[in-house]
């Protein structure tokens, strides 16, 4: 029962959350510091992990084709497809939930506990559509984006990791990246991308709202708001992947 209230709490949230933003202008201020914050500040950790994720699946993948009768050209084709179609936009979505969905639930939280929430609630301002639109909008751009970029970055990082390791020439390992590319492989990844990026930002915002007491519940709402984001990602993942990689 507990687990049922709390998705009834949350699909109400939802239809609080979304529609039309009641003044244009506040919500284009927040929503342009909120693509700023989730966008700019995560290339760093997006670029090392994407690149060393491609490096480490070169070693891993050349390591079980060396010795049998797969051409090793073919590593370049793996690489690429299992980096669009799995590594760069669940391990990026994950990364981001520990960043951007902690940081959401900790800072609407905060803003529960200190009433300021009250307080535009008061005012007969919608909230939670005010504090939680915005963010929305700018995940549905910036995590799609940052799994774009995490694309290019992880099949760099093996291009890199096979110029330093000898596994395959780089011309070899071009070809295979080359080879039967689907372009349907781009559109399941920012499919994933978009699906993610909603499951965090309302999963976060969802705890953060209902934060009751304190700096130490602030502190609770922030783990428990990544580690169901965490959770529904992986659950969502294998359900996109059986709907739309095996119809």
């Amino acid at each position: 029962m507990k687990y049922l209230s709390q998705f009834g709490h949350y699909i109400l949230f939802l239809k609080k959350s979304i529609g039309k933003p009641e003044k244009f202008n506040i919500f284009w201020e927040l929503f342009v510091r909120d693509l700023y914050k989730m966008g700019n500040d995560s290339f760093g950790i997006v670029s090392i992990i994407s690149i060393f994720i491609g490096a480490v699946a070169v070693i891993q993948i050349g390591y079980q084709l060396v010795g049998s009768l797969v051409p090793m050209y073919v590593l370049g084709r793996i690489v690429r497809d299992s980096n669009i179609l799995e590594f760069s936009p669940t391990i990026t979505a994950l990364v981001m939930a520990g960043k951007i969905g902690g940081n959401i639930a900790s800072e609407i939280g905060t803003m529960k506990v200190s009433e300021q929430i009250d307080a535009l609630e008061i005012m007969g301002v919608n909230a939670s559509r005010y504090v939680v639109l915005p963010k929305l909008v700018a995940s549905l751009i910036a995590i799609p984006a940052l799994v774009i970029y995490s694309m290019f970055l992880s099949n760099l990082g093996g291009i890199i990791s096979v110029s330093l390791s000898g596994i395959v020439t780089v011309d070899g390992y071009l070809t295979g990246l080359r080879m039967d590319f689907d372009g349907f492989s781009i559109t399941y990844a920012l499919t994933k991308a978009v699906t993610f990026a909603f499951l965090i930002t309302t999963i976060s915002a969802s705890h953060g709202y209902r934060t009751e007491g304190g700096a130490l519940e602030v502190g609770w709402a922030s783990t428990r708001a990544v580690v169901q984001s965490c959770i529904a990602i992986i659950f969502f993942d294998f359900i996109l992947t059986q709907i739309m990689l095996y119809k």
